[in-house]
């Protein structure tokens, strides 16, 4: 059963919504930092730009295919999370998320992370969430350890950033997990 839902609260009080066009300097701070910038994927540093990623993100929402929530506290969009990649064949998705730097380790990510993970299983019907981080980025790690995803595996040289090539640790949380029931 899929439902339409268009707002998440956390138990930590934060509210997930989709991206709106008043989000546009929320993105821009986002991406300004180099490496943000490199993981866009596009340049995402004029307003026209974030209007653009945000427009990208409803476009998925609308297609079934990704979910992309701006993550809120006091009405300001302190990062995000998303469950892209959406295959209601096996019932897979895959999890991503970022906060702006003024946000980074006070827990947003991975309350974000939570909240997203009961939603794709409840509301997507999906069965397992998988997401990847690069083995030097000990934060997002934390990030997912703490939203109950488990290791998987290294996947070496998966990505590549100019000429260098960096493993990935997988994680996944599978809708049987005894986090989900707990």
């Amino acid at each position: 059963m899929r439902r339409q839902v268009t707002e998440l609260l956390t138990p930590e009080g934060l509210l997930l919504r989709p991206w709106q066009p008043d989000d546009a300097p929320a993105v821009l701070r986002a991406f300004a930092p180099e490496e943000m910038a490199r993981q866009a994927g596009r340049p995402v540093t004029t307003t026209a730009e974030a209007l653009e990623w945000i427009a990208g993100r409803e476009g998925e929402r609308a297609a079934g295919t990704g979910y992309t929530w701006a993550v809120v506290r006091d009405g300001a969009a302190l990062g995000s999370v998303a469950v892209t990649a959406v295959n209601h064949v096996h019932d897979t998705g895959w999890v991503s998320y970022w906060t702006t730097e003024a946000a980074r380790g006070t827990g947003i990510a991975a309350a974000g992370v939570r909240a997203l993970a009961r939603w794709a299983f409840e509301g997507l019907s999906l069965h397992r969430l998988e997401l990847g981080h690069r083995t030097n980025n000990p934060a997002s790690c934390a990030v997912a350890v703490r939203a109950g995803f488990a290791v998987e595996g290294i996947e070496r040289e998966r990505l590549r950033y100019g000429d260098i090539r960096y493993d990935v640790e997988r994680h996944a949380r599978l809708a049987t997990d005894d986090v989900n029931h707990g």
